[in-house]
């Protein structure tokens, strides 16, 4: 059961990442505004590979809502799911019972010995009897100005106007080019945040080490991850996500490394949503967002 998890998410997210290597537009490349989706019930955040599995969902079907339920909670608050509407595979982690644990699972010693567990979710668009408490979306100069503070907490060294936007592990220091170089601010934040999210792997801070278990891929993978942490981070600030055409030539290693390997998916969008968490929580700790809105603790994995 637990392999047939990990395979319908890597088919899912493998459909999702082909048909966008034309434009290049992957499922993580999201339009102002739509945030991390979250549990309509709850108004917990989903995170990691659940939140890129919802975001491609809601990309193919149309969605315009981020709110996501299971079939039982809509119920239970007066919702119904329309008749034929077809559900999305969540995952929840549990904790794996000690005599039935896979010691040789690097995934499962890193997790705590945890257990990925199937939820099925409905988007608000697939429901009837459901009004959303909708919250204003802060204007773009406001969200300009936000993230402009969110960044302002990297201890990074960055040094500003390069030619072109890239981390330097050895020297430990992220190069960009100068902010009127970006076609808008929002492009900007989105190449800062990717940068940063590969500075988050050095040593010193999440000691990110991928050779040992992607061998020559290591390094697509690593830019994989940085996508993804950038897209949950400006997620966060309510910022766009903006395709980048440099990022095309990884696109074939990606499908090939999920295709060979159903679990790689799971375990980049682990490691994304650490980077972005690492980055929220330096924001948190500089007092320039709340412990609410920011701590990785509160964004709990929802289903």
């Amino acid at each position: 059961m637990k392999t047939d998890i990990y395979q319908r998410i890597t088919d899912q997210i493998v459909v999702a990442i082909a048909a966008g290597t034309v434009d290049y537009r992957m499922p993580w490349h999201r339009p102002h505004g739509t945030g991390a989706p979250a549990n309509a019930i709850t108004g917990r955040a989903y995170r990691g590979i659940n939140t890129l599995l919802l975001w491609a969902e809601a990309d193919r079907a149309g969605f315009s809502s981020g709110a996501w339920a299971t079939y039982r909670q809509w119920m239970q608050h007066g919702a119904q799911v329309r008749k034929d509407e077809k559900s999305t595979l969540v995952i929840l982690w549990k904790p794996l019972n000690a005599s039935t644990a896979d010691g040789d699972d690097p995934d499962e010693r890193q997790r705590g010995r945890m257990l990925a567990r199937a939820f099925h979710v409905f988007n608000a668009d697939q429901v009837d009897g459901y009004e959303a408490t909708t919250t204003p979306l802060l204007p773009s100069s406001a969200r300009i100005e936000q993230a402009e503070v969110f960044f302002q907490a990297r201890p990074a060294t960055v040094w500003d106007g390069s030619d072109t936007a890239f981390y330097d592990p050895r020297a430990d220091v992220v190069s960009m080019p100068s902010f009127k170089a970006f076609v808008s601010p929002e492009a900007y934040y989105s190449v800062m945040a990717h940068e940063l999210c590969h500075w988050t792997g050095a040593k010193p801070r999440l000691d990110r080490d991928l050779a040992g278990r992607f061998g020559s891929e290591a390094y697509a993978m690593e830019e994989l991850i940085a996508e993804l942490g950038a897209a949950f981070t400006v997620g966060h600030l309510g910022l766009a996500c903006e395709p980048r055409t440099d990022h095309a030539p990884y696109i074939a290693s990606w499908l090939r490394v999920l295709g060979n390997d159903p679990r790689a998916i799971i375990t980049a969008a682990s490691r994304a949503q650490a980077a972005a968490d690492y980055l929220i929580q330096l924001s948190v700790n500089a007092g320039n967002v709340t412990e609410q809105d920011g701590n990785p603790a509160q964004l709990a994995n929802a289903a």
